[in-house]
């Protein structure tokens, strides 16, 4: 059985476009959805996949219409084939259900699998270059040992309101109370 899924990314985009070309290629049921590909919490994908049984095949007007991403589409393109699901993208002529779709759909699955293969790779040689340059990544010591001290003997004093220490050393609430919490000799005022 065809199950067609059709999506527009706003409420006040029309459907009907995506349902007529579904209903030409055969789906009696149709699942929608009026909201971003990138949401991952979709209704009506949800519904079409606890509907959909071995043998079935969906189908969709467009590959960006399933999903926005590469790495998306082939992970859920490859866990309904895992299920005997077939797969059809109308625009782009992509059908699992024969040899060549297949084919298609695993050069796809191949070629993204390069492309994260070589941002791996890229970024792992720029690490390792800005390393031996002397940089260390993340995010920078907001405060040296010094001035963790410093803010430790105020903070043990009293004398000045945590608002206002937060202020002098440009740090947030929970940068500073995890610097006390580090420091076991402090009381929480």
């Amino acid at each position: 059985m065809n199950i067609g899924y059709a999506r527009v990314s706003t409420t006040d985009q029309n459907l009907e476009l995506q349902i007529d070309a579904l209903k030409k290629a055969g789906c009696k049921n149709i699942f929608t959805d009026k909201l971003s590909g990138t949401k991952d919490d979709r209704p009506g994908l949800i519904e079409l996949l606890k509907f959909a049984r071995s043998g079935d095949t969906i189908v969709v007007w467009k590959l960006d219409r399933l999903s926005r991403s590469l790495k998306s589409l082939i992970s859920l393109v490859n866990g309904l084939s895992e299920k005997g699901i077939s797969f059809i993208s109308l625009n782009e002529s992509i059908d699992t259900t024969s040899a060549g779709g297949k084919l298609i759909f695993h050069i796809f699955s191949s070629l993204a699998e390069f492309e994260r293969e070589v941002i791996r790779d890229r970024t792992k040689a720029g690490l390792e270059s800005a390393k031996s340059r002397g940089r260390v990544g993340g995010r920078p010591v907001l405060l040296n040992e010094k001035r963790k001290e410093a803010l430790v003997e105020i903070s043990k004093n009293g004398a000045l309101p945590v608002s206002s220490i937060l202020e002098s050393f440009n740090i947030s609430r929970s940068t500073y109370y995890r610097i006390l919490k580090d420091n076991l000799n402090y009381r929480k005022h």
